[in-house]
């Protein structure tokens, strides 16, 4: 009779199933695998570099619909757009740039370093853009994807097929307009944030802004000091406005925070010595890090900034108590994402701008047309062009089909609430995965260091699949369940699930911000635990036996590598010493499996 797992006698044969022979491969397995990336932003850029490194016979192709790489940066052209936190915490581990004009960095010069990389690193060569995928299906008879693709400058639609499908869309590149009854009907321009018109002439025109969020906070002062302009901002909600988040670190540098900018003198000396650069670096990333108690309720640290932002709140709008009233939140900071908006409360009390937080009725031909208020003695609000700072459809499925098993629309799994686990992966979806999914964006801390976790642990996934025969992967069902249940319950003593207005969340469920910080996100994804994944063999030869992947004796290093690897430099790790335990390495970081 069979075991308990099915299987019979002391060669380990199923049932019926045929004698197990051996696979004539060496123990990597380096079989031949189709690899698709939707997306080259911060994270495909990273893909295309990571999985051409590590990995071997890996046909890749990176789709891209816009015309360059950069993702939101290169989407986003509005007037005064930049970096809002150190542009030195905001760049590949891999590829520190020196050469920062500010602490702040102008979007052109993230969209540039962008580019750098990409050419630097090898990952044009696997990047189309204008390459727009419109349709993605799991065939479970072949195991693929099916993807359909549209080249955008030829009209030309291309058939594509996949083993492992990753969108790499990132959560800022669908735009969302306002739900506002008559957007249609303006006459005049309508420009989105995200969609900017970088032709059009803003001198001596009536402006209406939608928004106060993190474009606007930056549209606005940009727009304020062009010649004649009169601006009419619609606020729906309160919002934060930070002290820089670098403050901090450019005083403990000894360097003035008023003064963000690098001279080609410092500059200079960032490139010429890596050492000090690398000093200063960690300045921005520990700080950044360090102040994750502030994102808990009820914190010494949280009470603190609360006191000191309304404090320099109320300072700058002194002169202007009706912005005091309306402008400074009840909620906590961090509720919503937090801005510094430096000159964004300044703009708001200049002549030219005026401030309105009585809800829009509807949009007319010439303007907006605000509901009736004893706060607000006018009702109709002329407007020569329309702005609307009002974000993108964050945490939602790509704006194409993504049909899984049984032909299941990820928009239909994703009702009401999108679920994942560990924000890459969603049952049903086999052998797609997903890099700044759902609940991994970070309210303080690196975002740039979670997507290379996420890009490493794509790279595992892909090497799990090839090297030991597999044809599919997907998270179990019950390990999603619990990767929700874990979101829920850490987020309700944190200051995110306040009353506010935010794009991490949906209802009252926080669906945009990795539950922890970035720290614990590194160490989450840091090692797979593959028992929460479900599997099918795709080499199986009729025995049941799951160890097939051993191959035949042989290792590709004995004919197409190094024989005596073991023995190079930057393979060993030489003990600590009399007391390993005392080894740098492992006190900063504790080894993990």
């Amino acid at each position: 009779m069979a075991d308990a797992n099915g299987i019979d006698g002391p060669n380990g044969h199923v049932d019926g199933g045929k004698e197990f022979t051996l696979k004539q491969e060496p123990v990597e397995n380096l079989r031949p695998l189709r690899v698709v990336v939707v997306g080259a932003g911060f994270s495909g850029i990273a893909a295309a570099i990571r999985i051409p490194e590590k990995l071997r016979n890996i046909d890749l192709t990176v789709y891209e619909k816009n015309e360059r790489v950069g993702g939101v940066w290169w989407l986003n052209k509005y007037p005064g757009v930049a970096c809002d936190i150190p542009s030195h915490s905001y760049q590949y581990s891999f590829a520190p740039n020196p050469n920062w004009s500010n602490l702040y960095a102008p979007g052109s010069e993230i969209q540039q370093y962008l580019e750098d990389v990409a050419e630097k690193f090898g990952a044009n060569r696997f990047i189309k853009t204008n390459h727009q995928v419109d349709h993605c299906q799991w065939d479970d008879d072949s195991k693929l994807w099916k993807i359909q693709v549209k080249n955008l400058v030829s009209g030309e639609t291309i058939h594509d097929a996949a083993n492992i499908l990753v969108t790499a869309r990132g959560q800022l590149n669908e735009i969302s307009w306002p739900k506002i009854p008559g957007l249609d009907t303006f006459q005049g321009p309508k420009m989105h944030s995200g969609a900017w018109d970088t032709s059009y002439d803003f001198t001596n025109k009536k402006i209406a802004v939608i928004g106060n969020g993190s474009s606007a906070i930056q549209i606005i002062p940009s727009l304020q000091k062009v010649p004649g302009t009169t601006i009419s901002c619609f606020f729906r909600s309160p919002t934060w406005i930070s002290s820089a988040f670098g403050d901090q670190g450019m005083i403990q540098l000894g360097l003035d925070p008023k003064d963000t900018s690098f001279s080609p003198t410092q500059r200079a000396s960032f490139e010429a010595d890596p050492t000090s650069y690398l000093a200063f670096r960690k300045v921005f990333e520990d700080g950044g890090n360090l102040i994750h108690d502030s994102t808990l309720r009820g914190t010494a640290m949280q009470t603190t900034i609360q006191s000191a932002f309304r404090s320099a709140m109320s300072d700058v709008l002194a002169s202007r108590p009706d912005l005091i009233r309306t402008l400074i939140p009840t909620f906590s900071p961090g509720c919503r994402r937090l801005t510094p908006g430096k000159g964004f409360l300044e703009s708001l009390m200049c002549p030219n701008v005026s401030v309105h937080y009585t809800p829009i009725q509807c949009i007319t031909p010439t303007g907006i047309t605000l509901s009736p208020s004893d706060d607000e003695p006018r009702t109709s609000i002329e407007a020569d062009i329309l702005i609307c700072a009002t974000g993108f459809n964050v945490s939602s499925p790509p704006p194409f089909p993504v049909l899984g098993r049984n032909n299941t629309p990820l928009s239909q799994r994703w009702t009401p609430l999108p679920e994942s686990y560990l924000s890459l992966a969603v049952d049903g979806f086999p052998n797609y995965l997903m890099m700044f999914g759902p609940n991994s964006a970070i309210g303080f801390g690196s975002l740039t260091k979670i997507l290379e976790a996420e890009t490493d642990y794509v790279v595992r996934i892909i090497r799990k699949l090839q090297k030991e025969g597999y044809s599919s992967i997907e998270p179990k069902r019950e390990r999603v369940k619990d990767f929700t249940e874990y979101v829920d319950a850490y987020f309700k003593g944190t200051v995110y699930t306040e009353e506010c207005k935010s794009w991490y969340r949906k209802g009252d469920k926080i669906v945009g911000l990795w539950p922890g910080s970035t720290l614990h996100a590194l160490e989450a994804l840091r090692s797979p635990r593959w028992e929460d994944w479900v599997y099918e063999s795709g080499d199986d030869d009729g025995s049941g036996n799951a160890l097939r992947w051993l191959g035949n004796g042989w290792s590709t290093t004995q004919t197409d590598g190094d024989p005596s690897w073991y023995i190079n430099p930057d393979e060993i790790e030489i003990p600590f010493g009399k007391k390993p335990e005392e080894n740098p390495r492992y006190k900063a970081r504790p080894w993990s499996y």
